[in-house]
Parts: C-alpha cells; structure tokens; sequence
C-alpha cells in the first residue's frame, strides 16, 4: 500500500528556494512565500531563500551554489518555466542536471491537468539531481506552486512516504 507511514520516524530535510522572476520582490513574491511555509509547515528547514531575475546566468550561479552547499538537500525552484522568450530557467538549471527526474514532469503534468486542463502544455516543469541534490523546477504561479508541492514534492521528500521516497535515497546518491 502507499501513502504515509506515520508510525515511521520523519525525517527533515534542507531545502532552498529561487523565485525567478522579472516582476516580483520579496514583498510580493507569493509563489516563493507559499513554498518557504509549506516546507516548514512539512517539518522540514528552509536551508536559503533568493529571489532573481530571468536571467541564465544569475539563476545558474544561485543554484550551483546551493547545489555546492551540503547545507542544501533539495533546491525548488518557482518561475520561469513557461514558453515566452522571458522563460529560462530550464535552459540555466537543465545543464546542471547529472540525472533527469523524467517522472516528475511526467506527475506534475498529470496532476495540473486536473486543475488547469491542458494549459498544463505551457509549463516545461521539471526535476533532477546534482551532486547529490534534488533540484524541482515549478512553475510560478500560486497554482502550480500548490500541485507540485501538495500532490507530488512533499510525499517523495516525506521519509514515511512508502513503497519508496527520495529521502531514502539521499544517503546513496553520490556513490560510485
């Protein structure tokens, strides 16, 4: 059966969010607030918060340095995922991608059909890992925000979570 173990001991973990956005500011960047108090509401640490412009190279260094910090277990992004010319941060975090979390993607758009119908095509959301780092890359709105945080992120980034979670695997992610 899946779901949630809860006679299992939890286990936090460090998470760090980027909002990348062209409009936002840390007054009003609802998507990174919704974020920051769903991980802690979870039980896990805000390891870093920033907030950034589109652009590939800031959003790269942010993230590579978070992906550096062992400090940092897991790192969500949210904005900049969409289709216009504004939308890069797939193309500043991708590269930085050892291995590709195809599923992720693949749920995140199974569960936004449900509450945006195909409008779900407009977002290249995605996940992988880097250097033994979980990187979620969501969209920036509240919406979207909720979905991959609510019905995906928090069950595999729950230690109770069974058949299987990716806490679990943290231990083992950068062996040879």
């Amino acid at each position: 059966m899946h779901g949630i173990n809860e006679e299992l001991e939890f286990k936090p973990v460090r998470a760090a969010v980027l909002t990348v956005s062209d409009t936002r500011t840390s007054e009003n960047d609802t998507s990174g607030d919704l974020l920051q108090q769903r991980i802690e509401a979870a039980g896990h640490q805000l390891a870093a918060r920033d907030l950034v412009r589109d652009d590939i190279e800031k959003i790269r260094a942010v993230v590579t340095g978070w992906i550096d910090d062992p400090e940092v277990d897991v790192i969500i992004s949210t904005g900049g995922t969409g289709l216009t010319g504004r939308d890069v941060t797939v193309e500043a975090v991708r590269p930085l991608f050892e291995k590709e979390i195809e599923g992720f993607s693949v749920i995140f758009h199974q569960v936004s059909f449900q509450s945006v119908g195909l409008s779900t095509l407009q977002s290249r959301a995605c996940g992988g890992l880097a250097k033994g780092t979980f990187i979620f890359c969501l969209p920036g709105s509240n919406g979207a925000v909720k979905d991959g945080w609510d019905k995906v992120i928090s069950y595999q980034l729950d230690s109770r979570h069974k058949p299987c979670n990716l806490v679990e695997l943290m231990p083992r992610l950068t062996e040879k």
